[in-house]
């Protein structure tokens, strides 16, 4: 924009360092306390080790999100065009206040998990992802990062969308509540807003992993840190 300014002035050109603009543009962080690393017994026996993804890790991890752009069922196309672009807005700080986690079995890359903070009352719920078969462990990382919000960040209410027949399996089983639309709308594609309060989890949520997916989470012991020590991701995602 151009327009002609109605006072002389003594400097016509004022020039700025990028790095006093990026502060600006990419706006101040809330410094979210770190999430403690937790495992989950599946019923195979094995360990779901999940602890937060770390920025350095982003460029690894893209390759593998990009894969899923081909896949044409269950949405799995427009989830990873959103991973990805929800990992690399992170990477180049464009995204407000997210979290990333990321569940290892042994080491190798079983799920993820995203969120983000709206305001210090509400949380977005963005993506959860399994990358193995039959374990539960996208049901393990929807609550990991749930139970992060809550017990944790302050959380009081926590949004998210539903955009396959599991969202609303899981999202049923959850009770959430629907938020009036179209006057509220999700951040994704202006879906639906599904809500559950901090009360509610209190009263009941908080028993959804022992009494349907038969685990629960608990801190991390270091044998299961040490097994899950290097990063491995598999060639392709299983979807």
């Amino acid at each position: 924009m151009w327009k002609e300014i109605p006072e002389k002035v003594s400097q016509e050109q004022i020039t700025f360092d990028v790095r006093e603009l990026e502060p600006i543009l990419s706006g101040p962080s809330l410094k979210l306390p770190p999430y403690e690393p937790e495992m989950a017994k599946l019923k195979d026996g094995s360990y779901l080790y999940i602890r937060p993804l770390e920025k350095d890790e982003v460029p690894k991890l893209l390759p593998f999100i990009k894969k899923l752009l081909d896949v044409d069922h269950d949405f799995y196309d427009i989830v990873g065009v959103r991973v990805y672009g929800e990992l690399l807005g992170w990477y180049r700080n464009r995204l407000k206040d997210p979290y990333f986690m990321i569940g290892t079995i042994n080491g190798k890359l079983a799920g993820f998990a995203n969120a983000r903070v709206m305001n210090n009352g509400i949380h977005i719920s963005l993506h959860s992802m399994a990358f193995v078969r039959g374990l539960r462990v996208g049901a393990i990382m929807y609550y990991a990062k749930a139970k992060y919000a809550f017990e944790k960040l302050g959380a009081k209410e926590w949004w998210q969308h539903m955009k396959v027949i599991t969202d609303l399996r899981d999202g049923f089983r959850y009770g959430t509540t629907i938020i009036p639309w179209p006057d509220v709308q999700h951040e994704l594609g202006g879906a639906k807003v599904y809500y559950v309060t901090k009360e509610y989890w209190d009263l009941s949520i908080k028993d959804y992993l022992k009494q349907l997916v038969k685990t629960e989470l608990e801190p991390a012991s270091a044998e299961v840190a040490e097994a899950n020590k290097e990063l491995i991701i598999p060639d392709s995602p299983v979807v």
